[in-house]
Order: C-alpha cells, then sequence, then structure tokens
C-alpha cells in the first residue's frame, strides 16, 4: 500500500474529463492500495480516521452528496470545494456524486477509511467471530430447535440482510474454516468397498460359495481335459469366467457425504446472497459473496468430492465427525450456520451498516462475551439471565445485546466463609443529582461500560447502597487508546505544561483517564474504574494500601491465543479475596461512612470554640467522639491529694455513685474536677492511663489517701492539661445532660467535648 500526498480518481463514466482531487493534511494518512483493496474487499483510495481531506471536483456542475455525521463538508460559495473528515468512521465510505441543478445522483464514489489501530482488519474478523460463536451457543442454552427448516427472508432490506450474512461470513469465511477443509481434503476419512467383477477362471485364488454353484452351472462353458483331476468328480466342463469380489479404499463414506452437503448447502446460501445484493444495489455484499462463492467452488470441485455421492441420511452422532481434526470443525460451523442465519442483532447495525466498520464497538460487544464467559468462570450466573439475552421477537432470535441499552446478570459467589451477591451490569446508567445515600451519581448522569456489582447475600441492593455495603468496580473499552502508559504514568513539569497548552487547543489526550476519575468520585460506593484496551500493559493504582480503592487499565486483546483475560481473571479474584476479609481497611472505611452520614448533621452542632488541633498526640481529637469524665472530690484533702500523687479514684461495685465502665467512660480522654458549691469548673486534667487499675484500701492508704471508706476502687493516672486552648477556661458542668442534682450530683458521668464547649464560661 503507497502512501500517497493526493488522488485522482477518474469520473470519466459520468462525464468526459470529469475528475476528482482528494488531497490530505498530514502526512502519510493518504494511501493507494490498488492489489491490498481487492484482497479485503475494500475500496482502492484510502484514508484514515480522525484526518481531514481537502477535495475539488473539475466541474462546477457536480458536488458530493451528504452521507450523515457532517463527514462531507461543502464550501459555502463553491460547492465543488470542500473537506472530507471521516472522524471516527470505520470501512467504506461511499458518497454520491450529484448533478447540482437537479440533484440526481451520478454515481456513488467509494473511499475505504482505515482504522489508526494497526491490525484493525484481523481483530474485526476475529471478534465478529466470536460474537457469532457466543451467541449461537446462547441460542443452543435457550434450547433453540437447531432442526428448523433453513429460511432467509428476502424481502427485507439490505442492511439486515448484510446483517445476516456478516454473521454467516464470520463463520464460514476465515481462514480456521478453510483449514478444515483442506485437512478434509488431504486426509479423507476412507472405507473398504467390495466390488464384483468376471475374472478369468485360471486367475482365482479362493473360492466362495457363490463361485462354486458357478462351477457348476456357470453359462459360456469350456471341456476340460480328459486327464484333469476334476473329471473323477463328474466336471467335465467349467465356466470361462468367474465372478470375483474385490475390496478397495473409498472415500464415499457418511462422514465425506456430509462434509460435501454442508458445502453446496453454504454455497446456495451465497449464491441467493449474491442474486439478491445485485437486486439491491449492495455492491458491498455482493463483493463479499462473490469471494465465498468463489472459494466454496474452489473446495467442491476437489477430485474427493467427485467421488462422493448425496447423503441419505446425515449421521451428525458420529465420532469422527465430532473428533477428527477438520471434520469436527465443519461440524461446529455447521451447527452454527443455522442458529446465525436467524439471529437478528439490532447492535449490528452500529458496527456494519452502510459499509461501516465500527470497530470501537464491535470491540465493546466482543469484551461484553469475554467478561461473560470470565464472570461464568467465577460466579454462578443465574442461567434466566443469560438465557433471556436472546428473545423471540416479530424478526425473528433477536440479541438483546445494543450499545446504550442497559443489561443486567445476576449471580452469587460462595465461597464457603462468606456469600456476596453478584451483578454484571452491561451500559448501566447511574442517575445524577441523586441525594444521600440514594444510589447513583451525586452529580451528572454517568454510564461505564461494565460495571461489576458485590455486596452481602441476604440483603437487598436498595438496602446495602444506603448501608455502605455494596461495591461498584467499573470498566470502559478503549479499542482506539493511544498508549495509555503515556498519560496515566505522566508526571513531569514539562508533560503538563504540555498538557494545558493542548487542552487550549481542544486536545485532550487523558480524557480517559479523566473519564476514569469521573466514575470513581462521583458514582457512590466505587472501589474502582479500569479501562480495557487492546495493549501490552497492565496499570493498576491503588488509592491506599488495599486492591481497591484503585485506577488503571488491562490489556484485553482480540486474539483468539492470548487475549490477556488471564490477567484481568487474576485482579477480579483478587478483588474476591478483599471482600472476602471482614478486617479490610475498606470495610472499616465503609461502616464509618455508613455511620457518619446516616443522618443529616445537627444544625446546632457547631463548635467555634479554640480547640487544640488535630495533629501529632491530637490526631484523634474529635469533639464528638472525645469524651469527658466528670468527678467529685469531698475535700480539699482530697483535692490536695488527687494534684500530688495526680491519681483519681472512683467507687465501684453495685452502690449509687459507683462508676459505669461503658464505651464513653473507658475511651474518655479528659477528666473534669468539682466539688460541693461549684456551679462551674476549670480543673480539667489529661487522662494518661491505658485503663482504670483497681486498688485496695490499703493501697490508697499507702499512698497517703484520706480516710479510704471503700474495699476497692478504680484509680486512672492524670496529667495536667497544657493545651494553651484550655488554659483558664472553666465550664458550667451543671448544664451537662447527665449531671445529676441533690445528693447524685457528687457521681461520675461522661460527657462529650462538644457539649463540654457549648458550655463553656471564659
Amino acid at each position: 500500500m503507497k502512501s500517497v500526498t493526493n488522488i485522482e480518481i477518474n469520473l470519466e463514466t459520468v462525464k468526459e474529463g470529469l475528475r476528482l482531487w482528494i488531497e490530505a493534511n498530514r502526512p502519510d494518512s493518504l494511501f493507494d492500495a490498488e492489489e491490498l483493496a481487492h484482497e479485503n474487499n475494500e475500496a482502492r483510495f484510502q484514508l484514515l480516521e480522525g484526518c481531514t481531506y481537502d477535495y475539488e471536483i473539475n466541474d462546477s456542475n457536480y458536488r458530493l452528496g451528504d452521507v450523515g455525521e457532517n463527514i462531507v463538508q461543502q464550501h459555502k460559495r463553491n460547492t465543488s470545494l470542500g473537506s472530507i473528515a471521516p472522524n471516527i468512521f470505520v470501512g467504506t465510505l461511499s458518497i454520491p456524486l450529484l448533478e447540482k441543478n437537479s440533484s440526481q445522483e451520478c454515481c456513488k464514489i467509494e473511499l475505504e477509511i482505515q482504522s489508526v489501530k494497526a491490525g484493525y482488519r484481523d481483530d474485526y474478523r476475529d471478534m465478529l467471530e466470536l460474537i457469532t460463536e457466543k451467541c449461537t451457543d446462547l441460542l443452543l442454552q435457550a434450547s433453540s430447535p437447531v432442526s428448523q427448516h433453513f429460511d432467509i427472508d428476502y424481502t427485507k432490506d439490505s442492511q439486515s440482510i448484510y446483517q445476516k450474512f456478516a454473521f454467516i461470513k464470520s463463520v464460514i469465511g476465515t481462514n480456521e474454516f478453510a483449514e478444515a477443509v483442506h485437512r478434509i481434503l488431504t486426509s479423507p476419512v476412507t472405507k473398504w468397498k467390495e466390488t464384483t467383477e468376471e475374472n478369468d477362471i485360471r486367475n482365482a485364488r479362493r473360492f466362495s460359495n457363490t463361485n462354486i454353484k458357478e462351477i457348476l452351472k456357470g453359462g459360456k462353458r469350456t471341456k476340460i481335459p480328459h486327464t484333469h483331476y476334476l473329471r473323477n468328480y463328474g466336471i467335465e466342463t467349467l465356466p470361462e469366467r468367474i465372478t470375483t469380489i474385490r475390496k478397495a479404499d473409498s472415500v464415499d463414506t457418511p462422514e465425506n457425504r456430509f462434509i460435501k452437503h454442508a458445502l453446496e448447502i453454504f454455497l446456495k446460501f451465497c449464491t441467493d446472497i449474491n442474486k439478491k445484493a445485485k437486486e439491491f444495489g449492495h455492491k458491498k455484499m455482493e463483493t463479499e459473496s462473490e469471494i465465498l462463492i468463489q472459494e466454496l467452488d474452489n473446495q467442491l470441485h476437489h477430485t474427493v468430492f467427485k467421488q462422493i455421492s448425496r447423503p441419505n441420511t446425515l449421521k451428525l452422532n458420529s465420532p469422527i465427525l465430532q473428533r477428527k481434526e477438520g471434520y469436527r470443525e465443519v461440524l461446529r460451523v455447521w451447527l452454527m450456520f443455522d442458529l446465525a442465519a436467524k439471529l437478528v442483532w439490532t447492535g449490528g447495525d452500529d458496527i456494519y451498516s452502510g459499509g461501516k466498520k465500527d470497530i470501537a464497538t464491535l470491540y465493546e460487544y466482543w469484551l461484553f462475551f469475554k467478561l461473560l464467559d470470565l464472570f461464568q468462570s467465577i460466579f454462578d450466573i443465574d442461567p434466566k439471565d443469560i438465557s433471556e439475552l436472546i428473545k423471540e421477537t416479530s424478526d425473528g432470535l433477536n440479541l438483546q445485546i445494543k450499545q446504550g441499552k442497559f443489561t443486567a446478570l445476576s449471580g452469587i459467589y460462595n465461597s464457603g466463609a462468606r456469600k456476596l451477591n453478584v451483578r454484571f451490569n452491561y451500559n448501566r446508567s447511574f442517575t445524577g443529582r441523586k441525594n444521600y445515600p440514594d444510589s447513583g451519581s451525586w452529580t451528572t448522569t454517568l454510564r461505564p461500560d461494565y460495571t461489576l456489582s458485590f455486596w452481602p447475600l441476604g440483603i437487598t441492593e436498595d438496602e446495602a447502597e444506603k448501608q455502605e455495603l455494596i461495591v461498584h468496580v467499573h470498566f470502559d473499552a478503549k479499542y482506539k487508546i493511544a498508549p495509555i502508559a503515556d498519560y496515566i504514568e505522566q508526571n513531569t513539569e514539562n508533560d503538563l505544561d504540555e498538557e494545558k497548552a493542548e487542552n487550549r487547543k481542544g486536545i485532550y489526550k487523558n480524557a480517559d483517564l479523566l473519564k476514569m476519575h469521573a466514575y470513581k468520585d462521583a458514582i457512590r460506593r466505587t472501589g474502582g474504574a479500569y479501562v480495557l484496551y487492546p495493549g501490552g500493559k497492565t496499570i493498576n493504582h491503588k488509592g491506599f494500601h488495599e486492591i481497591i480503592p484503585g485506577l488503571g487499565a488491562f490489556p484485553v486483546k482480540p486474539s483468539k491465543s492470548d487475549s490477556g483475560i488471564g490477567e484481568l481473571k487474576a485482579f477480579i479474584l483478587e478483588i474476591i479475596d478483599h471482600f472476602l476479609n471482614r478486617a479490610s481497611q475498606r470495610e472499616k472505611v465503609a461502616y464509618r461512612a455508613f455511620e457518619i452520614y446516616k443522618k443529616p448533621p445537627d444544625s446546632e452542632n457547631i463548635i467555634n470554640e479554640p480547640l487544640p488541633e488535630p495533629f501529632n498526640t491530637n490526631r484523634d481529637l474529635i469533639p464528638d467522639e472525645t469524651f469527658i469524665l466528670v468527678g467529685y472530690y469531698k475535700s480539699t484533702e482530697q483535692f490536695s491529694w488527687i494534684t500530688r500523687n495526680r491519681l483519681y479514684n472512683f467507687r465501684i461495685g453495685s452502690a449509687a455513685g459507683s462508676l459505669i465502665l461503658d464505651k464513653e467512660t473507658v475511651s474518655s480522654k479528659y477528666l473534669l474536677l468539682h466539688t460541693t458549691g461549684n456551679k462551674v469548673s476549670g480543673e480539667l486534667w489529661k487522662i494518661v492511663s491505658i485503663g482504670p487499675k483497681v486498688y485496695s484500701k490499703d493501697d490508697l492508704i499507702k499512698k497517703g489517701y484520706p480516710s479510704p471508706s471503700q474495699d476497692n476502687y478504680l484509680v486512672i493516672q492524670l496529667e495536667p492539661v497544657t493545651d494553651p486552648e484550655f488554659d483558664n477556661a472553666s465550664w458550667n458542668f451543671r448544664n451537662l445532660k447527665n449531671y445529676s442534682i441533690a445528693r447524685a450530683s457528687a457521681y461520675p458521668f461522661t460527657t462529650s467535648l462538644t457539649e463540654l464547649m457549648k458550655n463553656k464560661i471564659r
């Protein structure tokens, strides 16, 4: 294929001397593929997607017609000039040439639009073949009758027929199918076949019962000599010729008859399609069907098939058909062939309508089936959901996969220790502007290509959303993505400056990365967002220490031998192991989020008073979760003992005034002391002991405690508060909700730092 800067298209068939010139605006974006085009059934002159081209017609009485999507843009003043911008269109672009005044179409100008992705032709064929295979598998799973009479509705429009033909072509037009037939022809199954013929009796070696009868009664006889020993048995004459049986190797077996029959059926289908393509004027279908007709015709003209008769029955359960190399492949194609012809796929219009080869959309569909296979190998997917992928409609058996249409498959993962609900979503929209705790996006509506959702078994999905128990992992298909490492690992000042300059020009190379961030940050309960692309490098960035939350990319290539799906499977299994870990950090964060956000904040819960900043030793100082013990001292002597020993004791037991060891008490960080007659107190101490210790009466006496009356006490260790924010501060402890009056005013109780600061005096 030769790269050129401009091309000249001869339109002499319309008018003598008429020419169309097309000029590339970018080097290496315009090609003359005279030889390669026929091989791939493509137009000779080839453009590149995403590039722009200037065109000119040398006669102002002609102009190029509109093909939609703003691909052909005419000059405002001179309609014979303009530009061609294929954008993301890939495939054969048929542009009508119109007579300017009457707008009558004179001919079609065919241009091939190449994908920027190398190897897209093979990718296209391989992906369409796999989709066809998976669709027919789904039909078989759905118990679709495979013995129905094969019938194609040719009354429909050319695009509907082309869709069916594209499915069939992906089955019988592959190299694998051609190789399977070649293996059969080079090494066909044979059997011994007996043939009878008359030979000279003198050449006979072994005699059968039939031969004995012929010796006695056979015609055209000759007398034997008088001295011949047979005369002793009363035999005077012998027949000149005798019937003999000869065994020969024959290829006329039931299996070979089936192969010939299958090829003849395929040939008839392609011939019928070719006739209909000519009626519709569908050049692409006509050319593609002719190529298949030629290949099938060549195969059937092989000498092997001349020796094979027509089948009486089709023994599809033959071990040879099911196991022998070559035969099993043709049998598989035969089983797929009838089903593929019955299948209707509305989503297929996105891929190849109007000669289009939307390789990016096909990659998205192809990935759906690859992911479905992957998740079926890991999870117990509900068979009913799978059977719903193909439904009977007025058009036939319709595949329910379409870009933009929501499809969900539910299942369960059972590890033995924990059971998880799993849902594989295709094109699920997460509605925007949803209020917490509803599911969805809190900004705009977002729709990842694929979403894998996990939540515990035994709870509904809605309830799991509200309790922060569900996690979504999103995947987006990006067939034409640039080398993803170039921008995910971008980290220099020059890179960022260059990116900013390109953004001002409307070029956003990191748009796919930003989309992943949008999924991760906008869709509630998202654990990760990842690109799936046909590249070669895996990138998995962890937000913290665990596998999720995260962002990244996984290479999944349209390859029959090395698609890379195994690496993605390992990642999914690692995520599952993470969900099975009940002590994960993510699980703790999810619970904290639920506890914090389950109720709106109290409008009166505001602290504007100075507090120690939450860093270093005060890092855990959250006013609502920082508790203060409020304790009583009965005398000056007791207060002196407390300040001198930096200890404070509580009563224990069942008597009134004993300390209750609840969560707030045990986790208290400060002690506020008061005594008889106090209305406010500024005696705030910091509790430094890990927890209270039990002191006996004798232990306190040894410590110099004045007159202990109980047998045992709980004692905590103290130190003065040094935070300047608490200097010279006093609090009205009598306004605290847990404070009791009268004799119970001496009972210890707890309060939060938030409540205490609301009752600050100075």
